[in-house]
């Protein structure tokens, strides 16, 4: 097979959850396991930190990375979804897997896929183990793709586990509370492996207190190991000071942008911490690395500023949670007209989402090329119920273009509302409308 054959193969004769939803989502480990066991278990060969969460576990998991590579470790990033390249999902040192890599794969395992009809997440998250171990990685950050429990990452045992927060998101396969998306997120907590818990309400920590106990994890809860103590946004950059648990200072400029960055910063010092005892990790090499994660892991789609004159921004926000982060970070800047790009899948909690989107904005409402979006017509509709005005296109670029052409040069352009929006955005749209 050539490399586009294979992704055919990937996309179209696997069952795809970004495609057709939850028919795609397989709620047990076995076929993770039978292909990891065709392979020798490979997720047995290499050492691992294992993350999960509502939000911010992309960006903790792109932040880790950044320090292993500063650091000087040969280093695997597994993440879901990508935006516009199959192989940013499978990275070692910020370079993705070759194409040769994928067909070759793909290819030794036809005749198992057949047999057992994986889905795409769990033959490509296979994919991944198999390529970090001939890589000989050091350590492999791995994202889970949907919830914790039952995701095909669950497999691995862990240096650490790591739960960034919980929120409202797949509630039709996670349930329909907090407390019961906590079990299922918590099910990546292991028998002595340690857990990191970067937000909690009093709702979680008793669901992640008690999961831990039962297993004898050590627990670690980031906001009590960190406090912030100043907070700067500054040249597109974010400016942190905090204090540790010890009473000692430090200060951290992210090159992610975004305030919600700053919560993931707790998540990750408190992990690195933990793992500092097994790990050369100095403190001059986080700094580094944590200034630099863009460059070194290639992390897209987070406040991410693509042109200045006017302001576009293009964010992955696509849940309840996420879309008020994204609020809180529109609120701490200054325009004169706010324009949204904006569009969502048919399974996420979209009155929720469009009940908190500011009124103010002119809206372009779209939706992306993929079985899940939800139509723009109808999107359009129920938007107008929130007083939310603008107009409809059924294809991004078409959107973006048109807010382009309407915006001054004083205004600030958001496209968020789906991972899949964001992805299909045409980068030289954005630079050439004014050129």
């Amino acid at each position: 097979m050539t490399y586009e054959q294979t992704l055919h193969y990937l996309y179209n004769k696997l069952p795809l959850f970004s495609r057709i939803g939850i028919k795609a989502y397989k709620a047990d480990l076995k076929n993770t396991i039978a292909l990891c066991k065709y392979l020798g278990d490979p997720q047995k060969k290499i050492k691992t930190i294992h993350v999960a969460g509502t939000n911010g576990k992309g960006s903790t998991s792109h932040m880790l990375a950044a320090v292993f590579q500063q650091c000087g470790y040969n280093t695997g990033l597994y993440t879901s979804p990508h935006l516009k390249d199959f192989r940013e999902r499978i990275k070692v040192n910020g370079e993705m897997i070759s194409q040769e890599f994928v067909v070759a794969f793909v290819e030794k395992m036809k005749m198992m896929s057949d047999e057992i009809e994986p889905s795409f997440f769990e033959l490509t998250f296979v994919m991944a183990l198999e390529y970090f171990v001939q890589q000989r990685v050091d350590i492999a950050i791995i994202e889970t793709g949907l919830g914790g429990r039952l995701d095909s990452t669950n497999v691995v045992i862990p240096e650490v586990s790591v739960i960034t927060n919980i929120g409202f998101d797949h509630m039709d396969i996670l349930g329909d509370t907090i407390e019961k998306i906590a079990v299922e997120k918590a099910g990546i907590i292991k028998k002595d492996v340690p857990v990191i818990i970067g937000e909690a309400t009093a709702e979680t920590r008793v669901i992640f207190k008690r999961k831990a106990g039962d297993l004898n994890s050590p627990i670690f809860f980031a906001e009590e190991e960190y406090k912030i103590v100043a907070v700067k946004t500054w040249d597109e950059k974010l400016q942190v000071k905090i204090v540790d648990i010890d009473s000692s200072n430090n200060n951290y400029t992210l090159d992610l942008a975004g305030l919600y960055q700053v919560k993931n910063l707790l998540t990750v010092l408190s992990t690195i911490d933990l793992l500092k005892s097994n790990f050369s990790l100095s403190e001059k090499n986080i700094q580094d690395a944590l200034g630099n994660v863009k460059n070194l892991t290639g992390l897209h789609g987070r406040w991410e500023v693509t042109r200045s004159r006017p302001t576009v921004v293009l964010d992955v926000a696509h849940n309840v949670d996420g879309i008020q982060q994204l609020i809180n970070q529109i609120n701490t800047r200054s325009f004169e007209k706010l324009h949204i790009v904006f569009g969502m899948v048919k399974d996420k909690e979209i009155e929720e989402v469009l009940a908190k989107l500011p009124k103010n904005a002119i809206y372009y409402f779209t939706k992306a090329q993929i079985q899940r979006a939800l139509p723009e017509d109808k999107l359009f509709e129920r938007a107008t119920k929130f007083n939310l005005m603008g107009s409809s296109y059924d294809e991004v670029n078409k959107a973006l273009k048109s807010a382009l052409e309407k915006a001054s040069e004083e205004d600030l352009i958001l496209v968020c509302g789906s991972v899949f929006v964001v992805g299909e955005v045409d980068l030289k749209i954005i630079q050439n409308v004014y050129n």
